[in-house]
């Protein structure tokens, strides 16, 4: 099952996809729910970001083509950092350019965990019962300030927008081997598998779990694979009036356009 958030009317809404449109989900998607049979077309609706959650964990380095590619080392265990709530972006929503850092923003396309219910100290043989689904999401960054300026990531990773995801969670979904890519204005720019990651999907929640408790909605961002701007030469950073899409083979498309803070 896809699962969608909508806003549609003055109603927001999770539902189900379906030709043409979306099903009303009635209840809740981390509990008990139904999909019923109000329908709502395409043409009435508006996707947002399918959770809104307590908690954004992400995951560095979980490429190892992609710690090649910015001259860092391969971690021995999972190195986590923490995005806040305000970067979430809707699908289609404009990624901002922040006044304060415009000149080095950049793209990372990620598969992105949706956790079910309260998970702490989750076994790995356990941890499918504790996962809703799978979602694309993009972990925007500002490579001055997170690699040069600071001395440590959260001003870089947090911006407001620097968090797109969707377009919806995807229930049925097989995270050890999906193809992952971004293209740029067309072009593209990262092409890999999630089968190149170091630390698996479910590996991941379960160690994200002995450290933090997880909350029904909160998503681990697992990583990027390479091609960003940063490893590049020239180096290749997110102008005003660019388009970057994300691509999950089993899931679909995120696709936001890029625009200046005002």
């Amino acid at each position: 099952m896809k699962i969608a958030r909508i806003e549609h009317g003055d109603r927001f809404d999770h539902a189900a996809t379906a030709n043409g449109g979306f099903h009303i989900i009635e209840g809740d998607i981390f509990g008990k729910f139904q999909v019923t049979d109000q329908f709502v077309p395409e043409s009435g609706a508006a996707l947002i970001a399918p959770v809104e959650p307590p908690q954004i964990v992400a995951i560095g380095r979980n490429y190892a083509e992609h710690a090649a590619e910015t001259d860092s080392e391969v971690p021995d265990a999972p190195l986590l950092f923490i995005k806040t709530l305000n970067a979430i972006a809707d699908p289609g929503e404009t990624i901002l350019l922040p006044k304060m850092a415009p000149g080095e923003v950049d793209y990372e396309a990620e598969l992105a965990v949706v956790i079910r219910k309260y998970a702490k100290n989750v076994a790995p043989q356990d941890v499918d019962d504790y996962i809703l689904g799978y979602t694309c999401a993009n972990d925007i960054s500002a490579r001055d300030c997170q690699l040069r300026k600071d001395k440590q990531w959260a001003r870089g990773k947090c911006f407001d927008t620097f968090a797109p995801l969707g377009p919806w969670i995807q229930t049925n979904f097989d995270p050890d081997n999906a193809a992952i890519c971004t293209e740029l204005n067309g072009e593209l720019m990262q092409d890999s598998n999630t089968s190149n990651m170091i630390f698996g999907p479910r590996y991941l929640v379960s160690y994200v779990s002995r450290c933090m408790t997880l909350y029904p909605g909160s998503i681990i961002m697992t990583g990027t694979p390479p091609g960003v701007g940063e490893g590049r030469d020239p180096k290749v950073f997110l102008r005003e009036g660019d388009t970057v899409t994300v691509t999950i083979s089993g899931i679909g498309q995120l696709t936001n356009p890029v625009g200046m803070e005002k």
